[in-house]
């Protein structure tokens, strides 16, 4: 068994008085794609949440090595988590480019353009309009840019909340194949919470329901879509 990357403990988390997550416990292993599935309401968003530092929360996170329970968010992003919230999460007054380049905040290197470069390369569409306003693309254009800019932070784990939200099937399709690319050539590793569960279990390694803030099945993501629970509450079968 490999060592997880991630490896959460017991963790809480609350809005205010309102305790969202129940002491939940689950692990990412190096390179591997692992989906958060569940209901409205489930608490999957807030997992995410608690892991960029972004609610209180209690318990243990441990990512590689270290802990990052109640970090500021950016020292989390330095330690190498990058999250695409859902909705895109761009910065819609800046340039395609503009938002690139905060997504390298936390970096002084000088590989920094030619990083931008191969996001160009991969979604050319973004190097067309890579002067336009963030606000003015698709909704298809958004999530390409959301996900570039993460990746320009050069993480080892990327967060990915609801990637597919809103979008047309062919540029579902498309995305998530991207997806499959980073993670065989690139070795990212990946967390996604996600509702179209056909689809996530169809590219992940492993998989989580969360039902009411707790973890109520866990399983390698093939035995998942043949579970008949998992397929009446998420598959539609």
């Amino acid at each position: 068994m490999t060592d997880a990357l991630l490896k959460v403990q017991e963790l809480t988390a609350t809005y205010g008085q309102i305790e969202v997550l129940h002491g939940i416990n689950f692990e990412v292993r190096p390179q591997e794609i692992v989906v958060i599935l569940g209901a409205n309401g489930a608490g999957k968003t807030t997992a995410l949440r608690a892991l960029s530092g972004m609610v209180q929360t209690t318990g243990s996170a441990n990512f590689n090595g270290s802990e990052i329970t109640n970090l500021e968010p950016d020292a989390i992003v330095r330690k190498g988590v990058a999250h695409v919230p859902q909705g895109r999460g761009t910065f819609p007054e800046l340039s395609v480019e503009e938002n690139l380049k905060v997504g390298a905040f936390i970096r002084s290197d000088n590989e920094i353009k030619t990083d931008m470069e191969s996001c160009y390369e991969t979604y050319p569409v973004l190097y067309e309009r890579r002067m336009q306003s963030a606000g003015s693309l698709s909704g298809g254009e958004q999530q390409m840019l959301a996900v570039s800019r993460a990746l320009m932070s050069k993480p080892i784990l990327l967060l990915l909340d609801e990637p597919s939200l809103g979008l047309a099937p062919q540029i579902v399709e498309g995305l998530f194949e991207r997806f499959v690319t980073m993670n065989q050539e690139l070795g990212t590793t990946m967390l996604i919470v996600e509702q179209n569960a056909q689809i996530a279990l169809a590219m992940a390694d492993r998989g989580y329901v969360l039902e009411s803030g707790e973890i109520a099945v866990e399983g390698e993501a093939s035995l998942l879509v043949n579970d008949d629970a998992i397929r009446r509450a998420y598959l539609g079968g």
